[in-house]
């Protein structure tokens, strides 16, 4: 099966979900509102009063029709007129206060469970990242967390007050007429039951809605994210083929939610019908034989409808709740994800003097340390394996090799975004696992060669938020990698705006202020991810520049497919196969005739030759 129907199929799916706990849930979710109980009680204490005012209204109507209208006795009507009006604004002004409460707090109370769930992505490891989709965690952050508290502006309070009412209907029934209550009540049972029956179908509605609408924005974010590539590989037909399968069956879910909506609503106004009419049929066959006053029966209805009203309701009510339910699974599942960022741990091994690859003592402990390091992205297959190295402070090492060869991956251990899976790395003798990672992320920076900016201004881009860092301190920096001139030709200096992701830079001033970022936060050891491979000559001649100011006085990592870039490095690593290979300066491994060699030659050819000789070096390999 091909083509877009079979993508979105293989799309990935999120784990399934099990039985829901609701209590569960509900006793997370009120952990967050429980801070402002105080607001929390008198919004709850409001609840009997709207329902007293509500419930007294039938019965002051029952007065008015028997004790006056009904005997044509109009002294005390005007009484019974204005406590009408008096509960009439009773209900409307403690409703006012009761639904405000309850909005003000269910916004506070989310406002912290979104502030929960930020930090805790942020706390997140770089592997969870890597294979969940961000338009997932940003369903996580936005809808479901909205979904949380609609519950409290119209659900679990509305649901809590509509048992006040029911309760105080069935008091105010007995207590008027008993026999009759019997009669009216007798299809309350029927109700209830179908209200059970259509729950479990409206919850896994909505669970399955919450579920189509995170693979919807995560399909959306990845290829709006990626719309250039879209647009050059002329693939719209296709991706548009694949969202309409997504749309298609987010639809789907929508439906069978409206579905059974309808069906609820439908069938609770069908039998509360049905109970009027018999009621109607009842009570006037009484009031003929002279048992039953028309009061009685007009309050009696009026009761009626209010009795059902909220039964009626309870298929929006129920809407309202299984979302919340759905989305609370969602986020408290989002929140339970034990895949903390690096933290200080016990390493084994105490720190040695260090050997460099094949058993050579060096006679200085170095600033960085590898101790025979294997790590993969998977365990079954190893990246890196049983790496060695030392790097002297103040040292400047490249590392180069074939795509694939594990550079890449150097780096990101380096800072500790993953742990190695066995071996160790040091930095000043300390095991990385033994260093708060926050402290060893400041003694390092990464300028890669996909530079990262953030909407905001140049400023903002440069200092990322220190506020240590002054405007001449940005200046100086800029200044001495060549980034003076970019922030220069922008009409408003540092404050010049950037969009999102630095669309309106270039790719060299984008890099060019990454060299000024590093530089202003004055890292210990830099680390140089082909960073000059996506600049033009003039502007890698201005970073080189910069490059020297940079490295000068600390350790420095260098990591290039362009071999011309590593040639003034102190040493050299090449990397093949996730191990190293080769060792030494440049003009050493041009005399060894290994990899290196061959590598250098065939970019010294390629640079010279012309496009139509390409696949004849390829034969000379």
């Amino acid at each position: 099966m091909s083509g877009p129907v079979a993508t979105a199929r293989r799309a990935p799916a999120e784990d399934l979900l099990g039985r829901a706990l609701d209590r569960t849930l509900l006793k997370r979710i009120f952990s967050y509102v429980w801070p402002y109980w105080k607001q929390l009680a008198v919004a709850v204490a409001l609840l009997p009063v709207i329902s007293f005012c509500e419930i007294a209204q039938p019965y002051l109507l029952k007065r008015a029709i028997d004790e006056h209208i009904a005997v044509k006795r109009l002294a005390g009507l005007d009484h019974i007129g204005l406590l009408y009006l008096a509960a009439l604004i009773g209900q409307y002004g403690a409703a006012f206060g009761q639904i405000y409460l309850t909005q003000v707090i269910g916004q506070r109370g989310m406002n912290d469970l979104r502030v929960r769930v930020h930090r805790h992505v942020l706390s997140l490891s770089a592997a969870f990242f890597d294979r969940t989709p961000v338009g997932r965690l940003m369903t996580r952050l936005t809808s479901d967390v909205e979904a949380l508290n609609e519950m409290f502006a119209s659900g679990i309070v509305s649901l809590l007050g509509d048992f006040i009412r029911l309760g105080f209907i069935l008091v105010a029934i007995i207590g008027i007429d008993w026999r009759l209550a019997l009669f009216s009540m007798g299809s309350a049972p029927v109700l209830f039951a179908i209200a059970a029956y259509f729950r479990r179908w409206v919850r896994d509605a909505f669970r399955e809605i919450r579920l189509k609408l995170a693979r919807m924005n995560a399909f959306l974010q990845e290829h709006l994210s990626g719309i250039k590539v879209v647009q050059v590989f002329a693939r719209e037909e296709h991706v548009y083929g694949e969202f309409d399968v997504i749309n298609v069956d987010y639809r789907r879910a929508n439906a069978r939610a409206i579905t059974a909506d309808a069906a609820l609503y439908s069938i609770v106004e069908a039998v509360g019908a049905i109970a009027v009419a018999g009621l109607l049929w009842h009570g006037g066959s009484r009031i003929a034989g002279g048992t039953l006053t028309i009061g009685i029966l007009v309050a009696f209805i009026e009761y009626l409808g209010k009795f059902f009203a909220p039964i009626r309701d309870l298929s929006t009510k129920y809407t309202v709740m299984q979302q919340a339910m759905a989305a609370a699974e969602r986020v408290f599942m989002l929140l339970d994800t034990d895949e903390p960022d690096a933290k200080v741990v016990g390493a084994p091994g105490a720190p040695g003097a260090g050997a460099a690859p094949g058993g050579t003592a060096i006679d200085v402990a170095p600033l960085i340390e590898l101790d025979h390091v294997t790590f993969g992205y998977r365990p079954d297959r190893p990246v890196l394996s049983d790496v060695s190295l030392s790097i002297a402070a103040g040292e400047t090492l490249a590392v180069v090799g074939a795509t694939g060869a594990g550079k890449s991956t150097l780096i990101k251990l380096l800072p500790r975004l993953y742990d190695v899976q066995s071996g160790a790395i040091r930095v000043g003798g300390a095991d990385v696992r033994t260093i708060d990672p926050r402290a060893l992320r400041r003694r390092i920076v990464v300028v890669s060669q996909d530079v990262f900016m953030f909407s905001g201004t140049l400023r903002s881009n440069i200092a990322l938020g220190d506020p240590a860092l002054t405007d001449e301190q940005i200046w100086t920096a800029a200044r001495r990698v060549g980034a003076d001139r970019v922030i220069a030709s922008r009409p408003g200096g540092l404050d010049a705006r950037v969009i999102e992701r630095g669309a309106n830079f270039s790719a060299g001033e984008r890099q060019l202020c990454a060299f000024a970022r590093a530089l202003a936060h004055d890292p210990e050891i830099l680390i140089l991810d082909e960073a000059t491979a996506s600049v033009d000559p003039e502007t890698e001649r201005v970073i080189e520049r910069g490059i020297g100011e940079l490295q000068r006085g600390r350790t420095s990592i260098v990591i290039a497919h362009r071999l011309t870039t590593v040639q003034r490095a102190s040493r050299i690593v090449v990397i093949h196969h996730g191990q190293i290979a080769e060792e030494g300066a440049h003009a050493a491994l041009l005399a060894q005739g290994g990899i290196y060699a061959r590598l250098y030659r065939l970019q010294m050819v390629g640079q010279r030759a012309a496009a139509p000789v390409v696949p004849g070096l390829h034969a000379a390999e």
